[in-house]
């Protein structure tokens, strides 16, 4: 069964908000233990959503994309990281910086079980299950994109974050001041549909591997999708 818009919106909100705040979170947590505890004193060590919503990013962007019926993107207020303060800035920037999706890979797989018990509710005829279902198949996408989507190599993304720490000094300040204009041009893409040209194979794949190791039905992810 298709859902229409507000029940796509039920389904949804919780799984965002969670997969965009706790990526935020895993960054300033891992920061913390390399040294560096900005994000404690701001008080952004907290699953609270309210402490990391971003209006625009957090919010209108993902409804924007959900409305006009493509994949599902936002982001959350950045936790504060001083890399001055990590015991070895370049490698422990990257940590920092891989934990994000890391931390959405693993939320993906727990969402895939908690559709899991969803459709053994509804085989039980518990009502419900079939909310659950939908509600880990959301979750499943959106962490799933979020992940694949962060390990682009370009600023401001993890991945271009995980490479500017990588890359030599001056290289890296060159390459990092380039962030707000990558960041325009990633913009421009999703609404075009061209970045799904990019990113679509290996959501595509991880979607579809995660389905198979929990089976679930695909028709999950096209009905809240």
């Amino acid at each position: 069964m298709d859902l229409n818009t507000t029940q796509k919106i039920t389904v949804w909100v919780v799984p965002i908000i969670f997969a965009i705040t706790i990526h935020e979170v895993a960054h300033g947590w891992v920061a913390s233990k390399f040294g560096d505890q900005t994000a404690r004193l701001s008080g952004r060590l907290t699953l609270n959503p309210v402490k990391h919503i971003d209006i625009i990013g957090t919010i209108i962007v993902p409804l924007f994309f959900l409305m006009l019926g493509g994949f599902v993107f936002g982001w959350a207020k950045p936790v504060p990281v001083d890399a001055r303060n990590l015991r070895n800035p370049r490698v422990d920037m990257a940590l920092v910086a891989a934990a994000g999706p890391l931390t959405n890979i693993i939320m993906a797989l727990m969402w895939a079980a908690f559709a899991k018990l969803g459709m053994a509710l509804l085989g039980a005829q518990i009502w419900f299950g079939v909310f659950f279902a939908y509600m880990g198949a959301a979750g499943i996408i959106i962490n799933v994109v979020l992940a694949i989507l962060n390990c682009l190599p370009v600023p401001p993304l993890d991945g271009g974050r995980i490479l500017v720490s990588l890359l030599p000094g001056r290289l890296s300040w060159h390459f990092m001041r380039l962030e707000s204009v990558v960041f325009l041009i990633l913009i421009a893409l999703m609404i075009s549909g061209w970045l799904w040209a990019i990113i679509g194979p290996p959501i595509s794949f991880s979607i579809e591997f995660i389905a198979t190791l929990f089976d679930l039905p695909f028709a999950l992810f096209k009905a809240v999708s």
